[in-house]
């Protein structure tokens, strides 16, 4: 039997321009539209263009005997990715974390279109690099980074996964309420939430957290653990803020929701895709059985 062929996966997610065109049906009503609160509608056509521009060299850099497909990040959701897949990322770092919890251990190549617009922590891969790095990726010679992820199992069977941080807390900016426990400590809270992040996530929304509150949990990208931090915890009667940040490498930590509604759990920042964590549910947090495998060069 004939082996299966390799397949590349672009992953992209729409211009600033697609969107504004998608919001005011034409490029006209989008231009009038921002002309009339003294914007421009040429600079973002030209990040368009340019980003089209990259994509287009990048199809172009897939060997000829390869088959393609290509993935906009509104139908991750429903999109088959194939063993033989090798995934590449088009665009900011938040879209290979998009694209992480959809797969099973294919190659991601994070791909730069714009290095003085992104930063490329984890789209780090120029253009130019991409016709050496697909083949190699299939080979096994490229190197790879196997960042760990974080997974969150409620008492319903609902599985989340994210390479970034999984948030905890009340869908508004009401105070959320619920036990946690950590290790064999355990204490009731009201806050502003928790985020359960991975090594990858500490250098994003968990570094604010740490920066504004001195609480560091020293915390590697391929370390096979996590760190929590809890937002704004309030001290009262009934409850306290002992457990505020913490590393989870050999134990997992569990919370227990005490809010009666507007409770949610949601990853990577994905709030629409939430779900509901009312009074008496419980949701353990651990690392993830799998890991993303990023291939950086």
């Amino acid at each position: 039997m004939a082996a299966i062929t390799p397949r590349a996966v672009f992953v992209t997610r729409d211009t600033d321009y697609e969107l504004l065109l998608a919001r005011h049906a034409t490029r006209g009503q989008a231009k009038f539209f921002l002309e009339s609160r003294g914007q421009s509608l040429s600079e973002v056509e030209d990040r368009h263009a340019r980003f089209q521009a990259a994509l287009a060299q990048a199809r172009a850099a897939v060997p000829g005997d390869w088959r393609q497909a290509l993935a906009r990040r509104a139908d991750l959701d429903r999109f088959l990715f194939a063993p033989e897949d090798i995934v590449v990322a088009v665009g900011q770092d938040g879209l290979v974390a998009n694209v992480a919890k959809y797969l099973a251990g294919q190659p991601v190549i994070g791909l730069n279109p714009a290095p003085d617009l992104y930063d490329g922590v984890l789209a780090r891969i120029a253009v130019a690099q991409l016709g050496s790095l697909l083949p190699a990726s299939v080979a096994g010679a490229a190197a790879i980074e196997r960042r760990t992820m974080v997974q969150a199992v409620l008492d319903g069977g609902e599985r989340l996964l994210a390479l970034n941080e999984i948030f905890v807390g009340h869908r508004s900016h009401q105070s959320a309420r619920y036990r946690i426990e950590a290790g064999e400590a355990a204490e009731d809270h009201s806050s502003s939430g928790l985020i359960v992040a991975s090594g990858t996530g500490a250098t994003g929304w968990a570094r604010s957290i740490s920066e504004a509150t001195g609480l560091g949990v020293p915390l590697g990208p391929e370390e096979p653990a996590l760190g929590y931090w809890v937002r704004e915890p309030f001290p009262s009667v009934a409850t306290a803020t002992r457990l505020r940040a913490g590393k989870l490498a050999e134990t997992t930590l569990r919370v227990v929701s005490r809010m009666n509604e507007g409770g949610v759990v949601f990853a990577d920042g994905i709030e629409q895709d939430f779900i509901a964590f009312d009074w008496g549910r419980r949701v353990v947090f651990a690392p993830a059985p799998r890991a993303l495998q990023l291939v950086v060069g």
